[in-house]
């Protein structure tokens, strides 16, 4: 979807594999697919691995810790704009000292962020059929 070197794909198993404790812990969380978001983990688009990305919603998610403190912040910014995302920034302290209003902050943008379509649950029933609702989930 997104073109990457084989450089860039490298770091990103690397960093999966290691992991600080504020992406782990957070990780933890995403994978299980709140509000029915996939999520990605350090996952590899253009020059860059995002520490998480929900691609549906063309959303970033960078957890700020000291390494995001003294990087190219901002170029990396444009450059995910200039493929449509978001950039979510997160401070890495929040996410261990309040995850669920962390939680609640990526669900909020990915919601925000959602098409205004949804794709079709399949074709439209044919000339006759009639369509049933359960109407007891």
């Amino acid at each position: 979807m997104f073109a990457t070197s084989r450089k860039v794909i490298d770091l990103a198993r690397r960093e999966r594999r290691s992991g600080n404790l504020p992406e782990v812990v957070l990780w933890r969380v995403l994978r299980t697919r709140p509000g029915g978001f996939k999520f990605r983990r350090q996952h590899p688009i253009d020059a860059y691995s995002l520490d998480f990305a929900c691609l549906s919603t063309r959303l970033a998610i960078e957890i700020d810790g000291e390494t995001h403190a003294c990087g190219d912040t901002p170029i990396r910014d444009g450059r995910l704009t200039a493929l449509g995302f978001q950039t979510l920034r997160i401070p890495a302290r929040n996410v261990l000292t309040d995850l669920d209003g962390v939680v609640r902050a990526i669900l909020l943008s990915c919601t925000a962020r959602q098409p205004l379509h949804q794709p079709s649950a399949g074709p439209p029933p044919r000339s006759g059929e009639v369509l049933t609702v359960d109407e007891n989930p």
